[in-house]
């Protein structure tokens, strides 16, 4: 990874780089950014080794700024089979997202197996994404490429590959999660079924779900948005790497037009 990272800094202090910008305001990050730091938090927090992470769960109360920010991390309820961890990061004092992991044992299921579900076109087979673009750099294309293979931006159910090009912090090589969390938080921007222009789609919200640790660079979505007639919505994707099915990502949605 040849290119800045989207982060600087360690100990908890840290200053998030333009490589993290999303699209909509030059001096917020995109959601994914501050999703793959706080993974990071929860990764280095002490944990017994047959302790997995089986669900994240992110709140995005307000926009995360470009510049210094603060990562507070802890396990609040220890436990052999079952731990809850949370997390924060914070700008000038004020928290602007939260999260709360869960890990659970692994345990033996006896004979019971489901069958892995095999994973869509291959990145190989996809077509780079492009987008107009507001400013550069961004958290995409800059930090992540996306590759469609069925759909495109703002088409409604589609699905794409997406792989980490800059480290998350420093020249530190991201994780199989922080991957996952990076690319999690873009169902709803690439299945939107309404005209970005003509709408906003905020998601307050993430939550993964992780069946098993990815392997590799390349994380799938298969997305798709649902919206009420109230203007409530929900982005659902499926997760894969290139080996099959790792889990589930869904994003409660503000729609509301822009007028």
């Amino acid at each position: 990874m040849s290119t800045p990272s989207v982060f600087e800094g360690s100990d908890g202090r840290f200053v998030a780089t333009e490589f993290g910008r999303g699209p909509w305001d030059p001096q917020a990050l995109h959601g994914g950014a501050p999703a793959a730091l706080l993974m990071r938090a929860f990764e280095q927090l002490p944990a017994a080794d047959d302790l997995k992470l089986a669900r994240v769960t992110y709140e995005f109360m307000r926009p995360a700024p470009v510049g210094a920010l603060e990562i507070r991390a802890e396990v609040v309820r220890p436990g052999r089979r079952v731990q809850l961890l949370e997390a924060s990061i914070l700008a000038d004092g004020t928290e602007v997202v939260r999260a709360r992991a869960l890990q659970i044992k692994e345990a033996d299921a006896g004979d019971f197996r489901d069958g892995n579900t095999p994973p869509p076109p291959g990145p190989e087979e996809g077509r780079l994404a492009e987008l107009r673009l507001p400013h550069r750099p961004m958290f995409f294309p800059d930090a992540i490429e996306i590759r469609f293979v069925r759909g495109s931006w703002g088409g409604g159910p589609c699905t794409a590959w997406f792989r980490l090009q800059s480290p998350i912090v420093g020249r530190e090589t991201p994780s199989a999660l922080q991957r996952l969390a990076a690319a999690g938080d873009f169902g709803n921007g690439i299945s939107a079924n309404l005209s970005w222009d003509d709408y906003l789609y905020i998601n307050p919200d993430l939550t993964l779900y992780v069946e098993r640790e990815p392997v590799g660079e390349w994380i799938c979505l298969e997305s798709e948005t649902r919206i009420s007639t109230d203007g409530v919505g929900m982005a659902e994707s499926v997760l894969y790497d290139q080996r099959g099915r790792v889990g589930r990502a869904t994003q409660a949605l503000l729609v509301a037009p822009r007028r």
